[in-house]
C-alpha cells in the first residue's frame, strides 16, 4: 500500500505543476496568479490531508471525514480556478478516481463526482461569459462525468469481483482445511479399525488358546496325569511364544509372518497349533507349493485360516476338519477351511467381530469371502485371493 500512496504523491504533484505551468502562460494579473496558486495548494492540501491516508483503506473501505472534506476542498478548488484558468479543469484527471477510491461505496462516489462535475460547470461558465461559455462548459462537464462514472463503475466491478473472488478462496481453503482434518479422522479411525482387526486375529486368539490348553492341564494334572499335563504345557510354552512374537509384529506394524518360501510352514504350524489346543482332527491339503504372491496375501491368508480355525473350536462343535489351501501359476490363492460341526445360519445377525473383520481384510486384499454352511450341516468357508500379473 505504501507503493500505491508513493504512485499517487507523484501523480498529484506532477499534475499540479503541469496544470500551474500551464495557466501561469496565459494568466495577466498578479491577482490571477495569486489565485491560482492559491486553489492549486488548496487542491494539494485538501489531498495530503485528506485523500492520502484514505488510500489504504481500498474501494468501499471510506466513509470517513476525510472524504467528504476532500471532495469540497476539491470542488472549490476546481470551480475559482477553471473561473480564472481554464486549464485548472485538468485537475478533474485525478479528482475523479481520488474520490472513487476514498468513497465509502458507489452512491457516495456517484454523489461526489456529480459535485464535482458541477463545480467545473460552474467554473467553466464564468471563465467565459454568455451562451457559448454555458453549452461549452455543461459539455465539459457532462463528458468529463460520463467518462468518470463509466470508469468508476468498472473499476469498482473489478475491485469488487477480486474481492467475492477473495473471499470464495478463503472459504475455499477453509473448507479444504475441514477436509484434510476429515481425512486425517478417517485415516485415524482406519488404522484404528486395522489394529484392532490384527488384536483380535493374533492376541485374542492365541490368548483364548493359551486358556483352553491351561485348563487342559490343570483338569490333567487334577486327575494325576502328569505326562498329558506336561504335554499341555510344553504347548503352553509354543503358543505363549508365537503370541509374542505376534505382539512384537504388531509393535513394528509388520504382519508376523515369514517370506514367501516358509508360508506352507506357517500354515502346518497353525494347523498344528488348533490341533493340540482343540484336540480335533484336522487334515490338511496344501496342493504342492501353494504360496501367494506378495507378503500382504500371506498375512490375509494366515489370520483368515487363524480365524476359522478359531470359530470351529469356539463356536461349530465339530470334530473334524479339513484345510485346503491351492494357489495358480499367477500367485491367485484359494483357502477353504470344512467342518462336520452344527453350522449356522449365515443371514443371522451376528455379535462378533470375527467374520465380519475377516470379510474387510479379504476386501482390502481385492479378494472374495464365501461362507457355506445351514444349521445341522456343517460349515465351509472359502477365501480367493487375485493373483499379480505377469
Amino acid at each position: 500500500m505504501t507503493g500505491r500512496r508513493y504512485w499517487w504523491d507523484v501523480t498529484v504533484v506532477g499534475v499540479v505543476l503541469v496544470v500551474g505551468a500551464l495557466a501561469s502562460l496565459q494568466l495577466e494579473t498578479p491577482l490571477d496568479h495569486a489565485l491560482c496558486g492559491f486553489v492549486l495548494l488548496l487542491f494539494a492540501v485538501a489531498y495530503a490531508v485528506c485523500a492520502r491516508p484514505e488510500l489504504g483503506r481500498g474501494f468501499g473501505g471510506g466513509g470517513t471525514w476525510r472524504a467528504p472534506v476532500f471532495v469540497a476542498l476539491a470542488c472549490v478548488a476546481l470551480l475559482l480556478g477553471t473561473a480564472v484558468a481554464p486549464q485548472v479543469a485538468t485537475l478533474q484527471a485525478v479528482a475523479y478516481p481520488l474520490t472513487w477510491l476514498i468513497s465509502a461505496g458507489r452512491r457516495s462516489a456517484i454523489a461526489a463526482s456529480a459535485c464535482i462535475a458541477g463545480a467545473v460547470l460552474v467554473g467553466t461558465a464564468l471563465a467565459v461569459p454568455g451562451l457559448d461559455g454555458v453549452l461549452r462548459a455543461v459539455i465539459t462537464a457532462v463528458l468529463s462525468f460520463s467518462f468518470a462514472l463509466a470508469m468508476g463503475l468498472w473499476i469498482s466491478s473489478i475491485v469488487e469481483y477480486g474481492e467475492q473472488r477473495a473471499a470464495l478462496l478463503a472459504e475455499l481453503t477453509a473448507a479444504q482445511g475441514q477436509v484434510e482434518a476429515l481425512s486425517r479422522d478417517r485415516g485415524a479411525a482406519r488404522e484404528r479399525e486395522r489394529l484392532a482387526r490384527d488384536v483380535h486375529d493374533t492376541l485374542a486368539q492365541s490368548l483364548a488358546g493359551l486358556v483352553i490348553l491351561a485348563e487342559r492341564a490343570g483338569r490333567q494334572a487334577r486327575s494325576g496325569d502328569a505326562q498329558a499335563a506336561a504335554a499341555s504345557i510344553a504347548t503352553v510354552e509354543d503358543v505363549a511364544r508365537d503370541a509374542l512374537a505376534e505382539a512384537r509384529a504388531l509393535v513394528v506394524r509388520t504382519a508376523a509372518v515369514p517370506e514367501a518360501p516358509a508360508f506352507g510352514r506357517a500354515v502346518e504350524r497353525l494347523v498344528e497349533r488348533f490341533r493340540a489346543e482343540a484336540g480335533l482332527e484336522i487334515e490338511l491339503d496344501r496342493g504342492g507349493d501353494a504360496s501367494p504372491r506378495g507378503r500382504d496375501a500371506e498375512v490375509v491368508l494366515l489370520r483368515c485360516l487363524q480365524e476359522a480355525l478359531a470359530n470351529v473350536r469356539k463356536h461349530a462343535g465339530a470334530t473334524r476338519a479339513r484345510v485346503e489351501v491351492h494357489a495358480d501359476a499367477d500367485g491367485a490363492v484359494q483357502l477353504a477351511v470344512h467342518d462336520d460341526g452344527r453350522g449356522f445360519d449365515p443371514a443371522a445377525p451376528r455379535d462378533g467381530f470375527g467374520l465380519d473383520g475377516m470379510a474387510e481384510r479379504v476386501a482390502l486384499a481385492g479378494g472374495s469371502l464365501e461362507i457355506d454352511t445351514a444349521p445341522g450341516r456343517g460349515t465351509v468357508l472359502r477365501v480367493a485371493l487375485p493373483g499379480v500379473p505377469s
